[in-house]
């Protein structure tokens, strides 16, 4: 059964693949580089999206060791908009050991893949199959979501005996086929374009005779998942904080610490709301002593941002403030700088404090 799905992924792929950036060459023949950095951009992420940025971040880094010689926030601002910014780091420590250790190129073994930061199971098949032709399988949210229907998988999916299972025949189906590279990349393609998470296109799937769940009209119950837990929200502030007059003069950002959510990138400063905070102008004067060790005065409000992450939504209120007491200090921020509304491009920043920039340059009438 395995050579046979393994031949009929082949088949549909080379008649139904999506013309990408990053495929050039057949399957099993790509440059490790290329293959590499469009996985790592690929996690959680449409491949609307991912291929605009793949054409920047090469037309910028055609290289590994270019990636190794940039400086992080150079790497950081490329990934600007992008998401799970521990992506990006990752990426960029992982290059300067491959420029370091192994003259700039990627190995050709699972375990030394695996030792690089970032690389988990399925981008270390990724890349072996797909870059090398090597008989390496891959498991992602597509991969899982066929193979869960192929075989009707009535357990839940992200229970251990479930994932053993589903590495099993991820294994089997990749060492069948003559072309792991084109065999991998049919299951994910698949996935995406008909073997879709709602009102799977059974009827198209060169799988179909094959799929239990399809057999048994179990298709849309597949994969078994747990219930939803509620999202929390949390109401966070941040302040424009003016070292003169607001929107004539220059303006305070900070760092975020490299080891925590958006570690590395530029923001305003502030903060969620606590149950003690009375109001937001409160909890912003709270947050921003506590991370910056000043004072300010809260003036009018410049936006409210709605965005949501993986784990939780946010409300973000921003307001105008000015200094009251104290010169700016890095307690609760890795570093702070004064920068002009002009100027702010050049660092990277979050999409929600983007939206704040864009509501500044709308009031400023730029």
């Amino acid at each position: 059964m395995f050579s046979e799905i393994a031949d009929r992924l082949v088949a549909w792929h080379s008649q139904q693949q999506r013309d990408l950036p990053w495929r050039a060459g057949p399957a099993g023949a790509r440059d490790g580089y290329a293959v590499w950095v469009s996985e790592i951009m690929a996690q959680q992420t449409r491949m609307t999206v991912v291929a605009d940025y793949f054409k920047r971040w090469m037309a910028r880094f055609p290289t590994v060791q270019r990636v190794a010689e940039a400086d992080q926030q150079e790497v950081l601002k490329q990934w600007e908009g992008l998401g799970y910014y521990s992506r990006a780091r990752n990426l960029h420590k992982a290059a300067q050991i491959l420029t370091d250790e192994f003259d700039g190129k990627l190995p050709r073994t699972r375990q030394e893949l695996l030792q690089l930061p970032g690389i988990g199971a399925y981008t270390a098949g990724a890349i072996l199959s797909l870059a090398f032709g090597l008989p390496e399988p891959i498991l992602d949210g597509n991969v899982k979501r066929v193979f869960s229907r192929l075989w009707d998988i009535d357990a839940p999916i992200d229970a251990r005996s479930t994932q053993e299972r589903l590495w099993t025949y991820a294994r089997g189906v990749v060492e069948a086929g003559s072309q792991p590279g084109a065999v991998n990349e049919g299951l994910m393609e698949l996935g995406s374009l008909l073997c879709r998470p709602q009102n799977p296109r059974c009827l198209l799937c060169p799988l179909q005779s094959d799929c239990l769940a399809a057999r048994r009209g179990t298709q849309n119950q597949r994969p078994v998942r747990p219930p939803r837990k509620q999202t929390p929200h949390f109401d966070v502030t941040a302040a424009v904080i003016w070292e003169g007059t607001p929107r004539a003069s220059r303006l305070l950002i900070t760092q975020r610490p490299t080891d925590g959510l958006l570690g590395g990138l530029w923001a305003f400063p502030g903060g969620r709301r606590a149950s003690e905070d009375a109001d937001l102008p409160v909890c912003l004067r709270r947050t921003i002593q506590q991370g910056l060790g000043i004072t300010i005065s809260v003036g009018e409000q410049v936006a409210t941002v709605q965005h949501a992450f993986t784990h939780f939504r946010i409300t973000l209120h921003a307001f105008h403030a000015r200094i009251g007491v104290g010169a700016p200090q890095a307690i609760g921020v890795a570093d702070w700088r004064w920068t002009t509304l002009e100027a702010i491009d050049q660092f990277p920043f979050p999409v929600p404090d983007r939206k704040i920039i864009s509501a500044l340059r709308g009031q400023d009438g730029g």
